[in-house]
């Protein structure tokens, strides 16, 4: 179908946010969407609460084992039939107006690789992370701008999709491949969704994150230690601009 988006979303012990994930996703103005939910294993009402949503676009999968996000997210993305490839996680949301602006802004720029604005929720006030016009490999590994809630990709440009499978930071390692291999990053600077901070998510725990970027950037990326000095400083800075100032 002409457009159609597939939405990428992971789950793990997420009955108390999910149902709210998926209502962003039925209150979008572009309809023409599936939304691929893959559980990992479980243990609350994750599934009970996905399925009492009646709508053919939604499909649930659950894995056999707990495997892991990236595990889950590449189930979903073998299952995928959209042009387009959207993320959301479980406990993130989107603006009514997301795909429909996001998918024109990506038919206008001729974009492979896209992502947005968005806004962190937090207890006193709501912080809107703004962000450049485009990024290349080097400018995104000094920065953590690209929020996966926002990544889309148009696979008839970047071709095929699948996360690199690392426990830590699959999702920007991912979006690091895209971009080595010459795409552009084209940012929209629109606040399109929102990032709910869970305490003691993996992507709440600001040193472990730090930590993983590091050991990607030496082993995954294979990159020089001056090079990842050089990245791993500007790195660091952004992040405390992104989240305290």
């Amino acid at each position: 179908m002409e457009n159609l988006v597939s939405i990428i979303t992971p789950v793990y012990n997420s009955e108390k946010y999910i149902g709210e994930t998926i209502k962003s996703v039925l209150a979008q103005t572009h309809n023409n969407w599936e939304m691929l939910i893959v559980d990992d294993c479980s243990k609350d009402n994750t599934a009970e609460v996905i399925n009492g949503f009646n709508d053919p676009r939604i499909k649930y999968y659950k894995l056999e084992e707990n495997s892991g996000a990236a595990v889950a997210r590449n189930r979903a993305l073998e299952n995928a039939k959209g042009k387009y490839i959207a993320f959301l996680d479980a406990d993130d949301m989107w603006k009514p107006n997301k795909i429909e602006k996001q998918l024109n802004f990506m038919i206008e720029n001729k974009a492979g690789f896209s992502f947005t604005g968005y806004e962190i929720l937090k207890e006193n006030g709501n912080k809107v992370i703004k962000v450049p016009s485009k990024l290349n490999y080097s400018q995104f590994m000094k920065n953590t701008i690209i929020g996966t809630l926002t990544v889309m990709v148009n696979t008839d440009i970047v071709g095929e999709v699948r996360l690199v499978n690392v426990k830590k930071d699959h999702d920007s390692m991912t979006w690091a491949k895209l971009l080595r291999e010459g795409y552009l990053a084209y940012g929209l600077n629109e606040s399109l969704a929102y990032y709910r901070k869970v305490e003691g998510s993996i992507s709440n725990d600001k040193f472990k994150a730090a930590k993983n970027h590091w050991n990607n950037c030496r082993n995954l990326e294979k990159l020089s230690l001056p090079r990842c000095l050089y990245y791993f400083f500007f790195y660091g800075i952004n992040a405390v601009k992104k989240h305290y100032l």
